[in-house]
Protein backbone atom coordinates (compact mmCIF):
# COMPACT_ATOMS: atom_id res chain seq x y z
CA UNK A 1 0.00 0.00 0.00
CA UNK A 2 1.42 3.38 -1.00
CA UNK A 3 0.97 5.26 2.25
CA UNK A 4 1.00 9.05 1.90
CA UNK A 5 1.53 10.10 5.49
CA UNK A 6 3.42 12.81 7.39
CA UNK A 7 6.98 11.82 8.33
CA UNK A 8 6.31 12.11 12.06
CA UNK A 9 3.48 9.57 11.81
CA UNK A 10 5.67 7.27 9.70
CA UNK A 11 8.12 7.17 12.58
CA UNK A 12 5.46 6.67 15.28
CA UNK A 13 3.66 3.93 13.31
CA UNK A 14 6.58 2.21 11.55
CA UNK A 15 6.13 -1.00 13.56
CA UNK A 16 2.42 -1.13 12.72
CA UNK A 17 3.13 -0.92 8.98
CA UNK A 18 5.26 -4.08 9.24
CA UNK A 19 2.69 -6.18 11.10
CA UNK A 20 0.80 -9.01 9.42
CA UNK A 21 -2.62 -7.43 9.93
CA UNK A 22 -1.54 -4.25 8.09
CA UNK A 23 -0.09 -6.20 5.19
CA UNK A 24 -3.40 -8.09 5.06
CA UNK A 25 -5.30 -4.78 4.82
CA UNK A 26 -3.16 -3.81 1.83
CA UNK A 27 -3.73 -7.19 0.18
CA UNK A 28 -7.49 -6.96 0.78
CA UNK A 29 -7.72 -3.46 -0.74
CA UNK A 30 -5.73 -4.53 -3.80
CA UNK A 31 -8.07 -7.51 -4.30
CA UNK A 32 -11.14 -5.25 -3.99
CA UNK A 33 -9.77 -2.93 -6.66
CA UNK A 34 -8.79 -5.82 -8.95
CA UNK A 35 -12.36 -7.13 -8.74
CA UNK A 36 -13.72 -3.76 -9.86
CA UNK A 37 -15.03 -2.54 -6.50
CA UNK A 38 -15.12 1.21 -5.85
CA UNK A 39 -13.48 2.15 -2.57
CA UNK A 40 -13.78 5.45 -0.68
CA UNK A 41 -11.89 7.59 -0.02
CA UNK A 42 -9.62 7.52 -3.11
CA UNK A 43 -6.23 5.92 -2.47
CA UNK A 44 -4.29 9.15 -2.05
CA UNK A 45 -6.70 10.35 0.65
CA UNK A 46 -6.93 7.19 2.81
CA UNK A 47 -4.36 8.63 5.24
CA UNK A 48 -5.41 12.27 4.78
CA UNK A 49 -5.97 12.75 8.54
CA UNK A 50 -2.35 11.81 9.21
CA UNK A 51 -1.06 13.97 6.36
CA UNK A 52 -3.01 17.06 7.39
CA UNK A 53 -2.38 16.70 11.15
CA UNK A 54 1.23 15.61 11.79
CA UNK A 55 1.84 13.76 15.05
CA UNK A 56 3.61 16.71 16.67
CA UNK A 57 0.61 18.99 15.96
CA UNK A 58 -2.16 16.82 17.49
CA UNK A 59 -4.19 18.65 20.15
CA UNK A 60 -7.60 16.98 19.83
CA UNK A 61 -8.65 13.54 18.61
CA UNK A 62 -12.18 13.44 17.16
CA UNK A 63 -13.11 9.84 16.54
CA UNK A 64 -15.54 8.78 13.83
CA UNK A 65 -16.53 5.26 12.86
CA UNK A 66 -16.76 4.67 9.12
CA UNK A 67 -15.97 6.83 6.06
CA UNK A 68 -18.92 8.17 4.11
CA UNK A 69 -19.86 5.68 1.41
CA UNK A 70 -21.44 8.02 -1.16
CA UNK A 71 -19.70 9.33 -4.26
CA UNK A 72 -17.38 12.28 -3.67
CA UNK A 73 -18.05 12.50 0.08
CA UNK A 74 -15.18 10.86 1.95
CA UNK A 75 -11.74 12.46 1.87
CA UNK A 76 -10.03 10.84 4.81
CA UNK A 77 -11.20 13.16 7.61
CA UNK A 78 -13.89 11.97 10.03
CA UNK A 79 -17.26 13.76 9.71
CA UNK A 80 -15.86 15.94 6.87
CA UNK A 81 -16.95 16.03 3.22
CA UNK A 82 -15.33 17.70 0.26
CA UNK A 83 -16.51 21.11 -0.86
CA UNK A 84 -19.48 21.01 -3.19
CA UNK A 85 -21.01 18.08 -1.28
CA UNK A 86 -23.89 18.98 1.09
CA UNK A 87 -22.97 18.47 4.77
CA UNK A 88 -24.44 15.12 5.95
CA UNK A 89 -26.93 15.05 8.86
CA UNK A 90 -24.39 14.32 11.62
CA UNK A 91 -22.22 17.21 10.48
CA UNK A 92 -25.24 19.51 10.32
CA UNK A 93 -25.87 18.65 13.98
CA UNK A 94 -22.21 19.28 14.86
CA UNK A 95 -22.58 22.73 13.31
CA UNK A 96 -25.77 23.35 15.31
CA UNK A 97 -23.95 22.50 18.55
CA UNK A 98 -21.03 24.71 17.58
CA UNK A 99 -23.44 27.56 16.94
CA UNK A 100 -25.18 27.06 20.28
CA UNK A 101 -21.90 26.53 22.16
CA UNK A 102 -19.69 29.31 20.80
CA UNK A 103 -21.92 31.25 18.40
CA UNK A 104 -20.17 30.01 15.27
CA UNK A 105 -22.12 30.86 12.10
CA UNK A 106 -23.37 27.71 10.34
CA UNK A 107 -20.96 27.03 7.43
CA UNK A 108 -22.25 26.49 3.90
CA UNK A 109 -19.80 23.62 3.26
CA UNK A 110 -18.73 20.45 5.07
CA UNK A 111 -14.94 20.60 4.67
CA UNK A 112 -13.22 20.37 8.09
CA UNK A 113 -9.65 20.63 6.75
CA UNK A 114 -9.19 23.91 8.66
CA UNK A 115 -9.66 22.02 11.94
CA UNK A 116 -7.21 19.31 10.89
CA UNK A 117 -4.58 21.89 9.99
CA UNK A 118 -4.81 23.30 13.53
CA UNK A 119 -4.31 19.97 15.29
CA UNK A 120 -7.69 18.21 15.32
CA UNK A 121 -6.98 14.61 14.30
CA UNK A 122 -10.16 13.65 12.42
CA UNK A 123 -9.76 9.90 12.79
CA UNK A 124 -12.19 7.26 11.56
CA UNK A 125 -11.92 3.80 13.11
CA UNK A 126 -12.04 2.34 9.58
CA UNK A 127 -10.08 4.20 6.93
CA UNK A 128 -11.85 2.74 3.89
CA UNK A 129 -15.30 1.57 2.80
CA UNK A 130 -16.84 -0.03 -0.29
CA UNK A 131 -19.11 2.31 -2.25
CA UNK A 132 -22.69 2.29 -0.95
CA UNK A 133 -21.92 -0.44 1.62
CA UNK A 134 -21.53 1.07 5.09
CA UNK A 135 -19.16 -0.76 7.47
CA UNK A 136 -18.03 -3.04 4.62
CA UNK A 137 -14.36 -2.70 5.64
CA UNK A 138 -14.91 -2.56 9.38
CA UNK A 139 -13.55 -6.07 9.95
CA UNK A 140 -10.46 -6.07 7.67
CA UNK A 141 -7.98 -4.90 10.32
CA UNK A 142 -8.44 -1.15 10.42
CA UNK A 143 -9.67 -1.22 14.03
CA UNK A 144 -6.37 -2.71 15.15
CA UNK A 145 -4.49 0.03 13.32
CA UNK A 146 -6.57 2.93 14.62
CA UNK A 147 -6.56 1.53 18.17
CA UNK A 148 -2.74 1.60 17.93
CA UNK A 149 -2.93 5.23 16.77
CA UNK A 150 -5.05 6.21 19.79
CA UNK A 151 -2.77 4.29 22.18
CA UNK A 152 0.37 5.93 20.78
CA UNK A 153 -1.11 9.43 20.98
CA UNK A 154 -2.09 8.71 24.58
CA UNK A 155 1.30 7.27 25.52
CA UNK A 156 3.60 9.70 23.74
CA UNK A 157 1.77 13.02 24.12
CA UNK A 158 0.27 15.08 26.95
CA UNK A 159 -2.85 17.21 27.45
CA UNK A 160 -4.75 15.89 24.43
CA UNK A 161 -8.55 16.18 24.31
CA UNK A 162 -10.35 13.05 23.11
CA UNK A 163 -13.90 13.68 21.83
CA UNK A 164 -15.81 10.41 22.02
CA UNK A 165 -19.32 10.67 20.59
CA UNK A 166 -21.56 7.65 20.70
CA UNK A 167 -21.17 4.16 22.13
CA UNK A 168 -18.68 2.99 19.53
CA UNK A 169 -16.25 5.85 20.15
CA UNK A 170 -16.67 5.57 23.92
CA UNK A 171 -15.40 1.98 23.79
CA UNK A 172 -11.99 3.49 22.92
CA UNK A 173 -11.82 5.27 26.29
CA UNK A 174 -9.83 2.33 27.73
CA UNK A 175 -6.97 3.23 25.35
CA UNK A 176 -6.56 6.72 26.85
CA UNK A 177 -4.48 7.59 29.94
CA UNK A 178 -6.87 9.93 31.72
CA UNK A 179 -4.23 11.00 34.23
CA UNK A 180 -2.79 13.29 31.54
CA UNK A 181 -5.52 13.68 28.91
CA UNK A 182 -9.13 14.92 28.87
CA UNK A 183 -11.88 12.59 27.64
CA UNK A 184 -15.20 14.24 26.72
CA UNK A 185 -18.11 11.91 26.01
CA UNK A 186 -21.54 12.58 24.51
CA UNK A 187 -24.21 10.95 22.40
CA UNK A 188 -23.46 10.63 18.69
CA UNK A 189 -24.45 13.69 16.60
CA UNK A 190 -26.55 11.59 14.21
CA UNK A 191 -30.24 12.54 13.91
CA UNK A 192 -31.11 9.34 15.82
CA UNK A 193 -29.25 10.33 18.98
CA UNK A 194 -28.19 13.99 18.93
CA UNK A 195 -31.03 15.02 21.24
CA UNK A 196 -29.98 12.36 23.79
CA UNK A 197 -26.98 14.32 25.05
CA UNK A 198 -25.01 15.64 22.08
CA UNK A 199 -26.90 18.91 21.88
CA UNK A 200 -25.81 20.98 24.84
CA UNK A 201 -22.58 19.05 25.49
CA UNK A 202 -20.48 22.19 24.83
CA UNK A 203 -17.48 20.06 23.92
CA UNK A 204 -15.97 22.71 21.66
CA UNK A 205 -15.68 25.37 24.37
CA UNK A 206 -14.66 22.76 26.96
CA UNK A 207 -11.90 21.44 24.69
CA UNK A 208 -10.53 24.93 24.12
CA UNK A 209 -10.69 25.75 27.83
CA UNK A 210 -8.60 22.64 28.56
CA UNK A 211 -6.03 23.54 25.90
CA UNK A 212 -5.71 27.13 27.12
CA UNK A 213 -5.37 26.00 30.74
CA UNK A 214 -2.35 23.92 29.68
CA UNK A 215 -0.72 26.72 27.69
CA UNK A 216 -1.80 25.37 24.30
CA UNK A 217 -3.33 27.57 21.58
CA UNK A 218 -7.07 26.90 21.25
CA UNK A 219 -8.77 25.74 18.05
CA UNK A 220 -10.42 28.32 15.80
CA UNK A 221 -13.59 26.35 15.03
CA UNK A 222 -14.90 28.87 12.48
CA UNK A 223 -14.98 27.49 8.93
Amino acid sequence: MDVKIADSWKEVLKQEFKKDYFLQIATFLKAEKMSGKTIYPPGGLIFNAFNTTPFENVKIVLLGQDPYHGQGQAHGLSFSVQRGIPPPPSLVNIYKELHNDIGMPIPSHGDLTHWAEQGVLLLNASLTVRANEPMSHAKIGWAEFTDAVISKVSAQKENIVFLLWGKFAQEKQVLVDETKHLVLKAAHPSPFSADKGFFGCKHFSKANAWLVSHGIDPIDWAL
